[in-house]
């Protein structure tokens, strides 16, 4: 059970201009490429609105009894800001600047129990950070060597409850209509598990490189197609011929 913080004050304050963040590195090179994927498939499929953004180990923040607390996400989806985009350059503060972010994600690191801990106490844990104190609908946990994608979504009762995928392995995200699962395969020289978007038909969200070759698998075929048709065309025209010359032969001139 997660605990409560006792005689707790939250409060949404900008962060200020001279405010120090963590300069904590990723834990591997993996990382960035997995959350860039997740962003690019979303910008392509037109699923990013210009009010919305996503960042990588970028602080949201908040203040618990006077004092900051800043979490920094591997990944984050925000649906909405309310204030211009050179106040969110450096960190985001909910309810203060815009939405609560609808999505975190965080990739299962080597630090024990990271991004499980309820720790209420200064400064809290990531789990009770985005469960008690932010209140993230969606809050998403990656093994990236393993391919385990768990989802924990925000109930009535005001506490995570981990949710079961469907057949395929995927969740649903109601809020961004969209399906977040594993696919496996090659991108950037990378061989291995990585988080995808699916739509509410089950299509792929496709990644500029897939487009790219999507598009050079159809122009081939467009290619083949007016190619066949182009013989034909051949093949036709060469049978006219010979009919003329069956006729001329039998001692009738066809008709022009």
């Amino acid at each position: 059970m997660v605990a409560t913080p006792l005689q707790s004050t939250l409060t949404w304050e900008k962060l200020p201009d001279d405010f120090v963040l963590p300069n904590d590195p990723v834990d591997n090179i993996n990382q960035p490429a997995l959350a860039a994927a997740l962003t690019e498939s979303l910008q392509l499929a037109q699923r990013l609105p210009e009010t919305a953004f996503t960042a990588t180990n970028y602080g949201i923040c908040a203040t618990l009894n006077q004092k900051f607390v800043i979490k920094a996400p591997d990944w984050v989806y925000v649906p909405e800001i309310t204030v211009p985009r050179s106040d969110v350059v450096r960190s985001y503060t909910p309810h203060l600047q815009g939405a609560i972010p609808t999505l975190v994600l965080e990739f299962l690191s080597d630090t024990e129990g990271g991004e499980y801990s309820s720790k209420a106490s200064y400064p809290p844990g990531k789990f009770f950070f985005y469960e008690q104190i932010v209140q993230v609908p969606n809050y998403s946990i990656f093994d990236p060597d393993a391919g385990r994608l768990e989802l924990y979504r925000f109930d009535d009762q005001k506490r995570y409850t981990l949710q079961t995928p469907n057949a395929d392995g995927r969740f649903w995200i109601p809020e961004m209509h969209l399906f977040l699962g594993v696919w496996q395969g090659m991108r950037e020289g990378r061989d291995g598990y990585w988080l995808r978007w699916w739509d509410q038909s089950e299509n792929l969200l496709l990644w500029g490189g897939e487009l790219v070759e999507q598009e050079r698998q159809r122009a081939e075929q467009e290619s083949r197609r007016a190619e066949q048709e182009s013989q034909r065309a051949e093949q036709e025209r060469q049978r006219a011929e010979r009919l003329m010359a069956q006729l001329r032969a039998a001692g009738l001139e066809p008709e022009s």
